[in-house]
């Protein structure tokens, strides 16, 4: 099976279409007798299977107030000479200018050309056709229409194919923007409908390859809904879906193909190590051929990103499994017990987020702040397990750490183990400069640096050690709100402040050994 989109049409018979919309022509002259002529010679006119649907205005200042209210014009039939000499080339130029509609096909119509000689109004107005009222005869007039009408449809298709090509590359761009799954098949979702100009309800899901080979609905995933579908989980099975949901799931999943009708679209995707993903889009309204064909390129190229975002997804998943397992190994060798390294990139990553970094570089501080003490690795277990504070040569050696974790992370080009090098040097840095082992002071410590050395003081207070009893979580916020401005940054403080409930409920989850 190749890493492609597969599609076909429904076999089964679809519900008949609704007829296509009558082109609109309006009718502007100030003779009644115009108006009646041209509707009973043109009742029966047709162009691509589509009649027309006449409106009629007797002055260039009606039909400037009807045409300014939008609508789907294709073809005014203008008189030249009504309120005033130029009044119909007046409009025009209102048309074209201050409308800035260049689509509707514009047939000038006079019965005094001396008013407006043609050559004159063809080369300085923006109109498509200049005729005499004469020619009101079925055989002209449908010849008139059948050009100007071709005109709009072309102009129209054009268009649409912008329009398409815009809404496409906006999608694309927003889909790709997306920086983990569930945030992508949320974009996927949202755009598919916008792609095609008109709502669309629908489900994204996944299936990794592991239960290929399982029965249907075996691992199935949904990762994203719109809000018709807003009560499905997100580990529904295909059970739990709505009929004709569940249906289209079952017939792309058994034959490994996506699949289509007039008012739905289920597109499939399989990865070559069998992961499966899904997009199922129902539409209100009939979606024509270029529509799907728009949505179904739009669909292979978001597949590709999905395939991606499913690999960097379980790398990165790998990378934190080896990080936290990392984090717990040296939690174990130092005097931090239980999850200190855990409940440290939780509050971290809170900051974090309470002071404006990105939802990546969230992640990565989670990820990076655990390792903070990475360079007890090189202090002698004497020290790391003194029973009563250190004397001078013991705290020499402790103060080395910051150095050795930085050396020892700083190997890796990784951006995470690069942060949480940097962390490792600066978490004892404090915020009046009295820190080590630069003295730096404000900002010029590293945002992350002064995150983590909240967030480390907070749970290491908390925390039973060798030498001392735990603190109180109270006890522990009291001194934080005194080292305000002093050890530790006071937005950060002010943030943490703002956000004791979640602390609270964190110590709750994961209270400390």
């Amino acid at each position: 099976m190749t890493d492609e989109m597969l599609f076909e049409d429904d076999e089964a018979p679809q519900a008949k279409c609704a007829a296509p919309p009558p082109w609109q022509v309006m009718i502007v002259d100030d003779e009644e007798s115009v108006h009646q002529v041209t509707r009973l010679v043109m009742s029966d006119f047709s162009f691509d299977g589509r009649g027309v649907q006449f409106s009629s205005c007797y002055s260039a200042a009606e039909a400037g107030a009807a045409l300014a209210q939008g609508g789907d014009v294709a073809l005014i039939l203008l008189d030249v000479v009504m309120e005033h000499e130029h009044a119909g080339l007046d409009l025009v130029r209102f048309i074209r200018d201050e409308l800035h509609n260049h689509s509707v096909r514009i047939v000038l119509r006079t019965g005094q050309p001396g008013q407006a000689p043609q050559e004159y109004v063809i080369r300085n107005y923006d109109i498509n056709d200049y005729r005499e009222k004469t020619e009101l005869t079925h055989g002209k007039l449908s010849t008139v229409f059948y050009s100007a009408l071709r005109g709009y449809r072309d102009l129209m298709r054009l268009q649409r194919a912008r329009d398409g090509l815009r809404r496409s590359i906006e999608a694309i761009t927003a889909v790709c923007d997306a920086d983990n799954l569930r945030g992508f098949c949320s974009a996927v979702l949202a755009q598919a409908g916008a792609l095609l100009g008109q709502d669309g309800e629908g489900v994204c899901a996944g299936r990794l390859g592991t239960f290929a080979a399982a029965r249907l609905d075996e691992g199935m995933r949904v990762l994203a809904v719109t809000p018709a579908y807003a009560g499905l989980a997100p580990q529904t099975s295909l059970d739990h879906l709505p009929g004709p949901v569940r249906a289209a799931f079952e017939r792309a999943m058994a034959e490994r193909r996506g699949h289509q009708g007039e008012l739905h679209h289920l597109s499939y995707h399989r990865t070559g190590d069998g992961n499966e993903s899904f997009l199922y889009m129902a539409f209100a309204e009939p979606i024509g051929a270029d529509a799907r064909e728009t949505l179904a390129a739009f669909a292979a190229n978001v597949a590709i990103t999905y395939e991606k975002l499913l690999q960097r997804e379980e790398l990165e998943a790998t990378q934190e499994a080896t990080v936290a397992i990392l984090g717990e190994a040296l939690g174990r060798r130092s005097a931090a017990p239980g999850a200190h390294a855990e409940r440290v990139g939780a509050i971290a990553a809170m900051l974090g987020a309470a002071a404006g970094m990105a939802p990546a570089a969230v992640r990565q501080l989670r990820l990076a702040a655990p390792l903070h003490d990475a360079g007890h690795c090189g202090v002698p277990d004497a020290v790391l397990h003194a029973p009563g504070p250190l004397d001078a040569e013991q705290w020499q050696l402790m103060r080395r750490h910051t150095g050795i974790g930085r050396d020892m992370l700083a190997r890796s080009p990784r951006p995470v183990l690069q942060l949480a090098a940097a962390i490792a040097h600066e978490h004892h840095e404090r915020w009046d400069g009295g820190g080590y082992p630069r003295a730096l002071a404000g900002e010029q410590i590293g945002l992350a640096a002064r995150i983590t050395a909240l967030a480390d003081f907070i749970d290491a207070m908390v925390s039973p050690r060798s030498y001392r009893q735990a603190w109180s979580l109270e006890h522990t916020l009291r001194q934080v709100r005194e080292e305000s401005g002093k050890r530790f940054a006071p937005d950060l403080v002010a943030h943490l402040f703002e956000r004791l409930d979640w602390l609270r409920a964190l110590y709750l989850r994961l209270p400390p050994d």
